[in-house]
């Protein structure tokens, strides 16, 4: 690739050394956002805006658990001006909090929130813009004109920010792109980019800086590269560097919002993007802030990183995702899902039942193995061979030294050190692997791997800045025409469960999101000594669940029902938390099936835009449920909504009769 062509790729100060992008300073009151300032922390309350004390003490709690900034929701003139009394009865009792007015449709809500509270959110999409759900052909004339109106729409709020000081988030989401943007640029990062930027040379023609950016998805592809391409467009033009404001719209729940949250906001936060974060959970809205703390402390002390071989400019297109081409090696790489690879070496595994942890049940009253959505497609026992026939195809890697004395065993494969692969002649006959870093690529062993088949390479890193190192792996590849397939292998220290989730799914993710990686393995050999053999399997059923959830995040592998959910807000019309897991009780067991759940239309059709069905609130004990984009039902009553649900599902041909699963207790 030309260095023209690299240079249009840059994003961030170094893919190699970490290093913060330098951006411009926002007082959003008296905190200030940007510049050398620490990341910042926020969320957004879920009770009613209408009801003042409940709001109070929501958004107590919240900076309780750690939000900086509180988001609450205006989409009229009333919730606008009773933002008022909630920020008179947070003085009161002595919490200075900064406020943010949540906008969608309404710009006198805007302009009367922007008197009041420190910060107002718009959405382009949604605010002053025509979003109507139609495909529509405009021609220049047309959509210059259309420029035109928005201006003459936007401006008024824009004056009354530079007046009362108050700053504003141009925050676009992808689902809420107006029919102008989708007839001229489609449904892509560069139509994010677009919608944020007219708004944002609007503010600039009319010398209001203080602003904040955002680029919002559901689908981490399609965010991550919507951030990079906003960055890459503001220096092209010559914008100011604004700060960003980042978050995966409608997340989910428990473990899979948190991975999926770490793979969008994590990735960024790697290549040093990133001023202020927000975790959107279906969950109460303190449990948000410590996720996103967990994911902003880990770059605190960053710097220090150990020095990884630099480069200057991405090779591949950082805007757009195109897996990294390999060639098939077993069920490994070319067009084959990314694969698992259960880490057991360190428990002993005697029996049937001990596979449960990763997938694989064995029935006794059948006398028959089943395998789960999350089933380890092989297993690592290192130097520890299992002594009975393993279920379901699955095979087990083991150390090359172990593996000798079993190699007439074809469901047994070696895994080599560099210097096994140098020195040892010995091979299986359909997959070895082997075990490398980014330091063990010498010209002599890259020589060696151009001329070899049969070979998938375990890359791991000890390096803090983790990611990066193994991205700079995956580039040396890249350049050099290696096309072995690659397995992404890491290992953690001393870190807690919801750790584990964000670390591994930012140093994961990351790297699926650009194209890179044929399969994960999560590494048990720093788990602490000591543990029973059921402390141990509890331990590697999580880490194998996390695998697996990475790669449905990262939208390289779908094993599970998806749910893109919102986060509660005041403009929820049925209590979300409790309606999701209803409706994921009923159908959980759809592999692959993505399901929109959400609380008003104002985060309905275009928030779950990458869904398969939707569910959203349209008024009070009402429900409107949608195939794609397109509205099925209106007015549903509640009660029988989720049955309903489930027969446009079936009418649709992708429902399945669950099935009851027996475990081994």
């Amino acid at each position: 690739m030309d260095t023209q062509t690299l240079q249009t790729h840059r994003y961030c100060n170094s893919l190699t050394s970490y290093s913060r992008r330098t951006t411009r300073e926002v007082y959003i009151g008296d905190i200030p956002l940007g510049g050398d300032n620490p990341i910042r922390v926020q969320s957004m309350t879920t009770v009613d805006t209408m009801d003042t004390l409940g709001s109070v003490e929501q958004v107590l709690r919240m900076m309780e658990s750690g939000c900086e900034y509180v988001r609450i929701t205006a989409p009229s003139k009333k919730e606008a001006e009773n933002l008022g009394e909630i920020k008179k009865e947070l003085l009161k009792r002595g919490c200075q909090v900064p406020l943010i007015a949540d906008i969608h449709f309404t710009p006198n809500a805007a302009e009367l929130a922007a008197r009041i509270v420190e910060k107002v959110r718009v959405n382009p999409g949604n605010y002053a813009d025509k979003k109507k759900f139609e495909e529509i052909e405009y021609t220049d004339e047309s959509y210059n004109a259309e420029l035109e109106r928005i201006r003459e729409k936007f401006t008024p709020l824009v004056k009354i920010c530079k007046e009362y000081g108050t700053a504003m988030r141009i925050g676009t989401n992808h689902g809420s792109l107006s029919d102008r943007i989708l007839s001229r640029y489609g449904d892509t990062p560069l139509g994010m980019v677009e919608s944020a930027l007219e708004f944002l040379r609007i503010c600039e023609d009319l010398n209001y800086y203080d602003i904040v950016l955002s680029m919002k998805a559901s689908n981490t592809q399609v965010m991550v590269q919507a951030y990079r391409m906003l960055v890459n467009k503001l220096d092209e033009e010559g914008l100011k560097p604004y700060p960003l404001h980042l978050g995966v719209t409608e997340a989910g729940d428990g473990e899979d919002g948190r991975i999926k949250s770490a793979v969008g906001i994590g990735t960024l936060l790697e290549d040093g993007l990133g001023d202020t974060v927000r975790v959107s959970l279906t969950e109460e809205p303190e449990f948000e802030a410590p996720v996103a703390r967990t994911l902003v402390d880990r770059y605190i002390n960053r710097d220090g990183h150990k020095a990884i071989e630099s480069i200057e400019y991405s090779p591949v297109n950082p805007f757009g995702y195109q897996r990294r081409k390999t060639i098939e090696e077993a069920n490994f790489g070319s067009s084959n899902v990314p694969r698992v690879i259960a880490d057991l070496s360190r428990a002993e595994i005697n029996d049937y039942k001990d596979l449960k942890a990763i997938g694989h049940f064995y029935l006794p009253e059948l006398d028959k193995w089943k395998m789960n959505d999350l089933g380890a497609d092989y297993i690592y026992r290192g130097q520890k061979p299992v002594d009975f026939m393993l279920p379901n195809g699955l095979k087990e890697i083991l150390d090359f030294d172990v593996w000798k004395d079993s190699k007439t065993d074809t469901n047994k494969l070696p895994l080599l050190s560099v210097g096994d692969f140098f020195n040892a002649s010995e091979r299986h006959q359909e997959v070895n692997f082997l075990s490398i870093q980014l330091s063990d690529l010498s010209d002599e062993l890259i020589e060696k791997l151009k001329g070899e088949r049969r070979f998938v390479l375990l890359l791991s890193t000890d390096n803090e800045h983790a990611m990066p190192e193994l991205r700079r792996a995956f580039f040396k590849l890249f350049e050099r025409g290696i096309e072995l397939p690659v397995i992404i292998q890491r290992a953690y220290q001393n870190i807690t469960d919801d750790e584990l989730q964000i670390y591994s799914a930012t140093d994961i993710g990351g790297l699926l999101i650009d194209g890179f990686g044929d399969g994960a393995m999560l590494s048990t050999e720093h788990i602490a000594k000591g543990k029973s053999k059921d402390e141990l399997l509890d331990v590697i059923k999580r880490y194998n669940s996390t695998g697996f959830g990475i790669l449905q995040a990262a939208r390289t592998r779908m094993t599970k029902t998806e749910y893109i959910s919102c986060p509660s807000c005041g403009r929820t019309l049925f209590d979300l938390q409790e309606t999701t897991a209803m409706i994921r009780k009923r159908t959980d067991h759809l592999k692959g099936v993505k399901i929109g759940i959400m609380g008003c239309i104002v985060n309905g059709p275009g928030e779950m835009a990458d869904a398969d069905y939707g569910y959203v609130g349209s008024g009070k004990g009402k429900i409107t449920l949608y195939k794609g984009q397109d509205v099925v039902k209106r007015g549903v009553p509640s009660e029988h909504a989720v049955d309903e649900l489930i027969e446009i599902i079936r009418e649709d041909g992708k429902w399945i009769e669950p099935e009851l699963v027996l475990s081994l207790e």
